[in-house]
């Protein structure tokens, strides 16, 4: 067991900070950014199945990764909330790939958003492609993906 003087200290879960960074944003893409907390709660949540092989756990760590990385393709720092859109298009890409691996099935056990994975996964591919057009492939490559 670890011991120091800050034991006593209440951490916030990343989950909880994208929620609060997001939770008052009010715009274009309100609708899609939203969904980068449950994103990111359910790529959490699956690296506890022993049910995930190395290369899934790879691909899902490069997408929780790109979430926290301070200099992506579009930096939250300097776009607000619209930085969300990358991290986004990246975490449904890879619960995409897992779902044509494992099933949507198996991944709502995971899942703790209120509407059905797939047309969650859907919408957030669909709308941030349209959005990020020829960025899509600079994300993938940002994080070995591709």
């Amino acid at each position: 067991m670890v011991q120091g003087d800050n034991m006593d200290m209440e951490f916030t879960d990343f989950y909880d900070i994208l929620r609060e960074n997001l939770n008052s944003y009010r715009g274009e893409y309100e609708r899609i950014v939203d969904y980068a907390p449950d994103l990111f709660r359910l790529l959490s949540d699956l690296l506890q199945s022993r049910d995930i092989q190395r290369e899934d756990r790879l691909m899902i760590c490069a997408a929780m990764g790109y979430l926290v990385a301070p200099n992506d393709i579009i930096p939250e720092e300097i776009f607000g909330p619209h930085g969300y859109i990358d991290d986004v298009y990246l975490c449904s890409v890879v619960i995409d790939e897992l779902a044509g691996r494992m099933g949507y099935r198996f991944l709502e056990e995971y899942w703790s958003g209120d509407e059905d994975l797939e047309s969650v996964v859907e919408e957030c591919i669909s709308r941030t492609s349209e959005i990020l057009g020829d960025k899509r492939s600079s994300v993938l490559e940002y994080t070995g993906l591709r």
